[in-house]
């Protein structure tokens, strides 16, 4: 099975909200959430970790809250 997640950021509307291109934006908005999430105690554990070790549903949902929606597909071709 295939699954596909993805988030397309418009450049324009990243500049007309924030002064910064899409780039920045998508850059700098999962950096911000997983600081938030790390200062909440909801990404903290003893140890090393890498944040892909964490649980990813808060983060998910963090990133629609905080303008940047992603799509799901399924059993897609991702041949060109």
């Amino acid at each position: 099975m295939t699954y596909y997640v993805y988030n397309n950021c418009s450049h324009q509307a990243a500049y007309q909200e924030t002064g910064a291109q899409g780039v920045s934006y998508t850059t700098g908005v999962p950096a911000m959430i997983g600081a938030k999430l790390f200062m909440q105690g909801v990404w903290k554990k003893p140890g090393v970790w890498n944040v892909e070790e964490f649980d990813p549903d808060p983060f998910m949902k963090e990133l629609n809250e905080q303008g940047l929606p992603w799509h799901e597909l399924f059993n897609i071709d991702l041949e060109l």
